[in-house]
């Protein structure tokens, strides 16, 4: 089953793990769907990583005037979604702190706490220009090494100087969770758009 973390697991000193390529899925996940589950799936092959972390934010820093679903529902959504992925660990800790989430925080966390392990960051692609206007970026670019989502059809730009990073081959399909929302909020059906088990419970959660 998939085993759950919250930040006070994850800041508790555990043995070396230097040789660790560890993967870090951040985003709202409002609500998770079928896309977000195929980038894991991925991310984890391409990038032979030994884990991969899904990290549910408390407030995007993209999107300060849209406040997403309660925590509680994201996270169940979640567990719903990567239930039986033994790679994959659902941290809350962004959740824990509340307010925006900013990823030199979390990043910072993981290298407390893995001291040495390589640690990979997945990115959408239309965050890529951005970079440099992040949170301590020059202290967040040698951190890690940062993986493009690519958007069907659409080119990747390079990454602005000292960020370093990659694509991601494997994404087949993008689907929107603000398609998904709209879609809830007519009746219409979203079972091709997220797992059955998360489709089933957005029926009866009547979140959005």
């Amino acid at each position: 089953r998939t085993r759950w973390i919250s930040s006070r697991n994850l800041l508790r000193p555990r043995h070396s793990m230097a040789a660790q390529r560890i993967g870090l899925f951040g985003g709202s996940f409002d609500p998770v769907h079928l896309g977000h589950v195929m980038v894991a799936r991925a991310a984890l092959e391409e990038l032979r990583l030994d884990r991969l972390y899904i990290i549910p934010a408390a407030q995007s820093p993209f999107k300060p005037d849209q406040p997403p679903a309660p925590a509680d529902a994201r996270v169940q959504l979640l567990r719903l979604a990567f239930d039986g992925q033994t790679n994959c660990e659902i941290d809350t800790q962004e959740l824990e702190r509340e307010g925006v989430s900013f990823t030199i925080d979390t990043v910072r966390a993981y290298t407390d706490r893995l001291g040495g392990a390589d640690l990979f960051h997945l990115i959408g692609a239309d965050h890529v220009p951005t970079l440099p206007q992040w949170r301590e970026a020059e202290a967040l670019a040698p951190l890690v090494t940062f993986v493009v989502v690519p958007r069907p059809g659409e080119p990747v730009v390079e990454f602005p100087e000292p960020f370093r990073g990659r694509v991601l081959r494997g994404q087949p399909m993008e689907i929107s969770a603000s398609d998904i929302r709209q879609r809830l909020r007519v009746g219409k059906k979203i079972d091709h758009l997220t797992p059955p088990r998360v489709a089933e419970a957005l029926k009866t959660m009547h979140l959005y």
